[in-house]
């Protein structure tokens, strides 16, 4: 009886595993009323664009869960910022509103914005969104 060799287990193993993380997470659907050309533009929130989106993200929330983060990117663009979080998480930032990082160098603000949890899958695991309030 032949065995196969220990090589080949090996790489065998590694596809099938790269195989079950890629079907990690879910396709973002199209997001109804979300113009993601607009909130792309708006680099940085600096055009007070995206404030007038932030409703339509709130209604489709739940589709952001578990999404996978290269669609969400697609969605929303590049992040404005980027932090690492512990292990493998990471979290995108999408400022809202103008403020402090629409000045030269974009220094961080504390400014409204949005905040995308990513896990060590690469699919959305939190959401968070700014409350703006009306003035």
């Amino acid at each position: 009886m032949q065995t196969v060799p220990f090589l080949l287990r090996q790489v065998a193993g590694c596809l099938l595993l790269s195989g079950l993380l890629a079907g990690c997470g879910h396709s973002l659907p199209e997001l109804p009323g979300f113009d993601s050309a607009t909130w792309r533009t708006d680099s940085y929130g600096c055009q007070n664009r995206r404030t007038a989106l932030l409703p339509v993200l709130e209604k489709h929330r739940d589709l952001l869960y578990g999404a996978r983060v290269n669609d969400i990117t697609r969605l929303l663009g590049h992040p404005d910022e980027e932090e690492l979080g512990e292990q493998s998480d990471k979290v995108y930032i999408y400022y809202v509103a103008s403020g402090l990082q629409c000045s030269t160098g974009h220094p961080r603000s504390g400014r409204a914005r949005v905040l995308l949890r990513s896990g060590a899958t690469g699919t959305i695991t939190e959401v968070i969104l700014p409350v703006l309030s009306s003035r």
